[in-house]
């Protein structure tokens, strides 16, 4: 498979650039077949009550792909190459897919899966979502949808409309990496996002950063203001929860409180693809 989209931006003499370039094309083609044989699922990560932390408020569903080895490969290794291309928006579908039937599996499950402004006008994930609400009645209130804050603003205006339509079915929308780009605050008021996450920039070694504990109240301020629930990331030590705690923050997400994994405790049996301890992924 040929991706010209790769190569873009680098001189042809440039051995760096034709390097990385290759490497991205690898993913890609690894990637997508993984989708087209199946091998893929999602990893789940708890984001519990900073008020209560033994009681979870929400799981979050993270896409992995099963490489030819065994392998159980992260989103971050390809969702930045596939992003915008069509691979991207398959990436999604099969997110929200597994997602949606996960929920249709276990009624005590509350999810969000991550999509992209680019798949709201993306009909196979349109139909996907039909599809997966039809199985329940209560899928739908159980059901939240990340976009990044540097997806979103891409196109407020579409993905404003989007999200109203879906919120008025019982659908909830998170704003994921909150804080990370600069240009979302004048768009937060129209977005009307139920959740906002925090970046994980600003949350890692919080208790031992001034200036990251000035950012972070002031997101929390900002949230707060719009009426929209608050999730800190990359929570890592007691400390940084306890300060986050006393911040006001509403949920706490992290490998403090638990890594990403693909045998949740609502399924024990679960076993996809790949060799060794696929537990945490």
């Amino acid at each position: 498979m040929h991706h010209p989209e790769v190569y873009n931006g680098e001189e042809p003499g440039d051995p760096i650039g034709v390097a990385v370039a290759k490497r991205d094309a690898r993913t890609l083609d690894m990637v997508q077949a993984a989708i087209l044989s199946d091998n893929v699922l999602l990893a789940y990560q708890p984001v519990v009550q900073a008020a209560d932390p033994g009681r979870v408020a929400f799981h979050e569903g993270l896409i992995r792909v099963v490489d030819p080895g065994g392998r159980v490969i992260p989103a971050r290794n390809f969702v930045g190459v596939a992003e915008t291309l069509e691979l991207g928006r398959q990436i999604d579908c099969r997110s929200l897919e597994l997602g949606l039937r996960a929920l249709a599996e276990n009624e005590m499950l509350r999810l969000s899966i991550n999509m992209s402004a680019r798949s709201v006008g993306y009909e196979p994930w349109v139909q996907t979502l039909e599809r997966g609400l039809g199985r329940s009645s209560t899928v739908a209130e159980r059901l939240i949808l990340e976009i990044t804050e540097s997806s979103a603003i891409v196109m407020p205006d579409v993905v404003s409309f989007f999200m109203r339509r879906l919120q008025a079915r019982g659908i909830s929308f998170a704003l994921d990496d909150f804080g990370s780009g600069y240009t979302a605050f004048r768009h937060l008021r129209d977005l009307y996002f139920d959740i906002v996450k925090i970046d994980g920039q600003f949350i890692r070694n919080i208790h031992a950063e001034p200036d990251n504990q000035v950012l972070a109240q002031a997101l929390v301020s900002i949230a707060r203001h719009f009426d929209m629930f608050t999730v800190a990331e990359s929570v890592e030590r007691a400390a940084d929860a306890e300060f986050l705690r006393e911040t006001g923050v509403d949920c706490l997400q992290g490998y403090y409180y638990g890594a990403p994994t693909i045998r949740p405790a609502w399924d024990k049996t679960r076993v996809t693809g790949g060799r060794g301890d696929l537990r945490q992924a």
